[in-house]
């Protein structure tokens, strides 16, 4: 029903920058919220950010002032914005989306993946 396909990850320095773009397709109307999350090499995935329809966000504690997560809703497009990257934000970056479906059961997607290495 929805899709989502992440873009943008890659091979930064210490205190550089990269932007995530995740492109939802399908039934994009259903969508409730979206968000970041990431998993780094023997760790368990974590929540980056969030953001729900009226825009507002969260941001997890560590990468607060240095992550921002925004949403374009007519272009179906979610973003992460990193700034002051460091080497500990190394991870497989995953987009992921949320709706109530038939009888309001919960349901959600996520993306592929894509990779962020941060190197010292």
């Amino acid at each position: 029903q929805v899709q989502l396909v992440e873009s943008g990850g890659g091979l930064v320095q210490a205190g550089g920058s990269l932007r995530l773009s995740c492109a939802a397709s399908g039934s994009t109307f259903l969508i409730n919220a979206m968000g970041w999350y990431r998993q780094a090499p023997g760790k368990r995935r974590e929540l980056v950010a969030t953001i729900n329809n009226d825009g507002r966000t969260t941001i997890a504690y560590d990468m607060k002032g240095r992550f921002a997560c925004s949403r374009d809703n007519a272009k179906n497009i979610l973003y992460l914005q990193m700034d002051s990257l460091k080497p500990e934000d190394t991870a497989v970056y995953y987009c992921h989306a949320s709706w109530l479906g038939d009888r309001e059961r919960y349901m959600e997607v996520w993306g592929q993946g894509t990779p962020v290495s941060v190197s010292s």
